[in-house]
């Protein structure tokens, strides 16, 4: 069991300070557009992935006005786990400002991670609470281009097992060296044999993250089927097919000989254009209903109930795996379905620990919670609690803390 029993912010986007505690359970928080719910929900996200679901540059998340005043943010997280607390902190110091870049401040940002005031990596962090997002943006797991596929795996399989981050972290540090080789290549500035080094080393690692995203879409797929058997309320065969861009084999030592069979064949299209153009990087699944690819032919209907699909067979996969469900959050992602399909998801995703909701309409959540859920309104950066009906209480669920520190990337004073 985990779930996050306080939220501390300090100059992370429009949330300049709040504090803000949480609680099992059901939370929804609602209001206007552009208020900070989706903030209150990137930062508990960032405190388990330890990266923006949102964000292009981490300078993003630092509000202009603590940028210009050179001040850091924060984002500090108590967890409940299993009879323990986890003080989460994320800080971002800036470290370089060198004017303006059009109509933005220009500078550069430190990322610093402690647990426990012990300093920790970014893959040290991923697994220690795991989270499942549903977004309106989701549609693009079914509809959108491979690499969002492929994050959305590489996401699953990082908070499920350390050991494929890591791997996953080489793999990419291989493809990068590779690159740099083929394009000296290309310019005659190094020698062939060099390549046979990183041909071996992007065969071991890269073969090794297929395999282990063959495993994972094998486990993954009859809970795909069962979520959209129950979601979708009709009789459609749902198939998830991986697709590796080399030949699947028996066991990992074959994979590897189709691996390198795969390079071997790409070599002029490599020297060609100088990139790797074999390996994980270039997978794909496809989702398919009685045989049509529906990353072509789905509807914006069942496109959203595909994607829901997959978001609650990944929080299924996730508890299996590591014994314990995700925090779940749901940032607007409501309100394009009926009312039905609206509850029958809502009553799978609120079967674990803590679900956090975001909505511009109260109305679309309220009937099927009643009194059951905590309902905050969020208006101006600020949380005040809530009744069903909207009623607002005087005093806020969050406050503003302008006596909190700012020296140092880390602030332990709290």
């Amino acid at each position: 069991m985990a779930y996050l029993s306080r939220l501390r912010l300090t100059n992370f986007r429009n949330l300049t300070h709040l504090d803000l505690s949480l609680s099992p359970g059901v939370t929804v928080y609602y209001g206007p557009n552009a208020q900070g719910k989706t903030t209150l929900l990137e930062a508990v996200y960032l405190l388990c992935i330890a990266r923006s679901f949102r964000a292009e540059n981490e300078r993003e998340v630092v509000s202009f006005d603590a940028a210009i005043a050179g001040e850091q943010a924060l984002v500090d997280g108590t967890v409940q786990k299993n009879g323990q607390q986890l003080r989460v902190i994320i800080g971002y110091q800036l470290t370089q400002r060198s004017g303006r870049e059009g109509n933005d401040l220009a500078y550069n940002v430190r990322k610093e991670i402690r647990v426990n005031r012990l300093k920790h990596t970014a893959g040290e962090l991923i697994g220690q609470v795991n989270a499942v997002l549903f977004s309106a943006a989701d549609i693009e797991l079914v509809q959108g281009p491979p690499s969002g596929r492929r994050r959305f795996l590489d996401i699953l399989l990082s908070q499920a097992d350390p050991v494929y981050l890591k791997g996953l972290q080489r793999y990419h540090r291989v493809v990068q060296q590779r690159n740099q080789l083929l394009r000296l290549l290309r310019e005659n500035q190094a020698d062939a044999d060099e390549l046979a080094f990183w041909d071996d080393e992007l065969v071991r690692e890269g073969a090794w993250i297929t395999w282990r995203r063959y495993e994972a879409m094998r486990e993954l797929t009859p809970a795909c089927v069962r979520q959209h058997e129950d979601l979708s309320g009709l009789e459609e065969t749902l198939e998830v097919e991986y697709r590796p861009s080399v030949l699947l084999a028996g066991d990992l030592t074959e994979v590897e000989n189709n691996f390198r069979e795969a390079l071997a064949a790409a070599s002029y299209r490599e020297r060609a254009r100088p990139v790797t153009a074999v390996g994980p990087h270039r997978d794909d699944f496809n989702l398919l209903i009685d045989g049509a690819d529906m990353g072509v032919f789905a509807s914006r209907g069942q496109a959203r109930t595909l994607a829901l699909t997959l978001r609650l067979a990944e929080a299924e996969f996730l508890e299996s795996v590591r014994g314990e469900g995700p925090v779940v959050l749901f940032d607007d992602a409501l309100s394009e379905m009926d009312s039905s399909r609206r509850h029958r998801l809502l009553e799978k995703a609120t079967r674990y620990e803590q679900v956090l909701i975001t909505t511009t309409d109260l109305e679309q959540v309220n009937g099927f919670f009643g009194s059951e859920a905590n309902y905050c309104h969020v208006l101006g950066g600020q949380v005040w609690p809530s009744d069903q009906g909207g009623n607002v209480a005087d005093r806020q669920a969050s406050y503003q803390n302008d006596g909190q520190e700012a020296n140092g990337v880390i602030d332990e004073s709290a």
